[in-house]
């Protein structure tokens, strides 16, 4: 079992930043690609980011690209991700997941997820 809990959500206005943590306890940490979601109400869950096992590769919805950047601490058992330029379509529910081995942009294929934290975007 790989528990997560994610932090750092919160009220920005529009162009601003936030940093979302998500710390995770239980089985090696190493051994999962870590993604984040976001779910707005009314829609499905969207893929957002994903880094891989070591942290060298990183995948990000086009949405996103040039503005958030996920990261991860190994040591700290912890993935992160940085939300610069925000948006108000930006407004939802954000999600990090843990899938073993190899990430993914599918929801579905996670093994493991937080209960999310909530991101609001004010224009």
């Amino acid at each position: 079992q790989v528990q997560l809990v994610e932090s750092g959500g919160g009220l920005v206005q529009a162009g601003g930043s936030l940093r979302l943590s998500c710390a995770a306890s239980g089985r090696a940490f190493s051994n999962y690609a870590m993604g984040w979601f976001r779910q707005a109400p009314g829609k499905e869950r969207e893929f957002v980011a994903a880094v891989s096992r070591a942290g060298g590769s990183t995948y990000y919805a086009d949405s996103v690209k040039g503005r958030f950047t996920i990261s991860r601490d190994n040591a700290k058992h912890t993935v992160y991700l940085q939300m610069n330029s925000l948006k108000p379509e930006d407004t939802a529910v954000y999600y990090c997941a843990a899938r073993y081995n190899s990430g993914s942009f599918k929801a579905s294929e996670y093994d493991y997820w937080g209960q999310g934290t909530q991101v609001t975007v004010s224009s």
